[in-house]
């Protein structure tokens, strides 16, 4: 790329930034964690400039990168346990949850035993793994949907299909994941 052109791609960026925080956020729940994903992901993309093709938009590009470094670090932080109260959130919902001493107002529900929590971990790793075999359109597609929350409307605008297009891919998606749980999961735990 020219020195103009490395600038133009450099702005084009630069204005992604709070639409891919967002995004990051969304997942993560965790602003320091979004920061460094969404960072990740620009230095990415502007380490790979010249791999960026123009058969899809620079976004669709940039948010797929995205998406690969929100799991990395979901798989990074998995122990971490952080969270950041909301804005309107304060020292009442304490009050709510505790007495003056500390203790619970109401005991807390007994937790799952360790083998129903390691069991979930596993589904969702074979979900993870279901997900990953999707074709690639049809799994972009689902992950706009699901993972991204986009509006049927956008997917359409961004991929160009119809928006019966759209859902029957949709459909197809959910039939193959079906499928792929039904051989890799449920199938394994009734036999």
């Amino acid at each position: 790329m020219a020195m103009a052109d490395d600038q133009t791609f450099s702005d084009q960026l630069h204005a992604m930034r709070p639409t891919l925080l967002r995004l990051a956020h969304l997942q993560l729940r965790n602003t320091a964690w979004a920061e460094d994903a969404v960072s990740e992901t620009l230095l990415a993309a502007l380490e790979g400039a010249a791999r960026f093709g123009s058969n899809s938009k620079l976004q669709t590009w940039v948010i797929g990168i995205l998406k690969h470094k929100v799991l990395d670090q979901l798989r990074l932080r998995k122990r971490e346990c952080d969270y950041e109260p909301a804005a309107d959130e304060d020292d009442a919902l304490d009050e709510l949850i505790y007495t003056a001493d500390g203790r619970f107002r109401e005991p807390p529900e007994d937790w799952q035993t360790p083998e129903d929590a390691l069991q979930r971990v596993q589904f969702f790793q074979v979900l993870e793994t279901c997900m990953d075999a999707l074709p690639g359109q049809l799994g972009r597609v689902f992950l706009m949907r699901e993972w991204l929350e986009l509006e049927s409307e956008a997917i359409c605008q961004e991929l160009r299909i119809t928006s019966t297009n759209l859902w029957k891919m949709l459909s197809r998606a959910r039939m193959r994941l079906r499928q792929c749980l039904q051989i890799h999961w449920f199938a394994e735990k009734t036999s």
